[in-house]
């Protein structure tokens, strides 16, 4: 039955998004309709949650205003999301950051995701043997 409903709704799921992950720092431009006339918003915050599905996608997106904290959903398949800018890459160990609710200031900050992985030992071991030979 899945793959039904992955053939129906293939030709609407957008290609032009950044690869998003839970943690990331966003800009969100959002399409808003005042009366007749259209401008885009920008959200900024983190990503706090992020649900999969295909067409269905979407990402909870968490900032904190006024010290007021806001959360807003996007689904990612909608028109009116004009696009989404990766600011940061946070380096997190949970699939959801619905902690960040509770904490406030400096408790609610994400450390940034560096790509680099230290060397393994196998690795440092041929890097001693390949600089004495």
């Amino acid at each position: 039955m899945n793959t039904v409903i992955d053939d129906v709704e293939s030709p609407y799921v957008r290609s032009d998004l950044p690869a998003l992950r839970v943690g990331d720092t966003v800009r969100v431009h959002t399409k808003i309709r005042e009366g007749t006339r259209e401008r885009v918003q920008i959200f900024e915050g983190i990503i706090i949650a992020y649900k999969k599905g295909g067409n269905r996608a979407s990402i909870t997106v968490r900032k904190v205003s006024h010290s007021v904290g806001v959360e807003r959903v996007f689904p990612l398949s909608s028109p009116t999301v004009n696009k989404i800018e990766v600011k940061s890459h946070g380096q997190i160990r949970r699939a959801k950051l619905y902690y960040l609710r509770n904490l406030s200031g400096k408790a609610a900050r994400i450390k940034e995701r560096t790509d680099r992985r230290p060397p393994s030992t196998k690795q440092r071991k041929k890097a001693k043997t390949e600089t004495v030979a």
